[in-house]
């Protein structure tokens, strides 16, 4: 019997081969996966680093998209819903060389929870700001390399 984290992964894999395969190509992982938090982590590897030995900002980039994206992807599905999700805007803030693996922390469980109960009620598109944190744990504990703030775009399917 697979875990929920382990189904988690298998769709997240499944979800990059066919439709991103620039996700797939990356490798992200699925760590963490509550009703508040997800934390992605991806490795530093030949398809993720840049001619700095560190992560490449546009792995980076799909590090912080699939952190503020499958939480939403995920929440969507329990609910037995479909949500069409996009990101309309993207800002993000580079620290230090991340040298390691990377772990794309997202804490707004709870703004997604009501950005998915506004565009279900409603119906109209429904735009708002979520944050990830991009660490590297094995070489800097705690400390941020980079945060990012995306701007997730959910509308209920008809």
């Amino acid at each position: 019997m697979l875990s929920p984290i382990q189904k988690a992964n298998i769709y997240l894999r499944l979800f990059g081969f066919f439709k991103v395969p620039l996700i797939w190509l990356c490798s992200p992982k699925i760590r963490v996966l509550n009703q508040e938090q997800v934390v992605i982590s991806m490795p530093l590897k030949r398809r993720t680093k840049n001619h700095l030995n560190s992560m490449y900002f546009g792995a980076l980039s799909v590090g912080a998209d699939v952190a503020g994206g499958f939480m939403a992807m995920s929440k969507a599905q329990q609910r037995g819903e479909k949500v069409s999700l996009a990101f309309k805007e993207v800002e993000g803030r580079f620290f230090k060389r991340p040298e390691g693996e990377v772990h794309f922390v997202c804490n707004d469980g709870k703004l997604i929870d009501k950005m998915l109960d506004e565009t279900l009620s409603t119906g109209e598109r429904v735009n708002k700001p979520v944050s990830i944190i991009a660490l590297c744990p094995s070489l800097n504990g705690d400390e941020p390399m980079a945060e990012f703030t995306l701007t997730l775009s959910l509308k209920k399917m008809a």
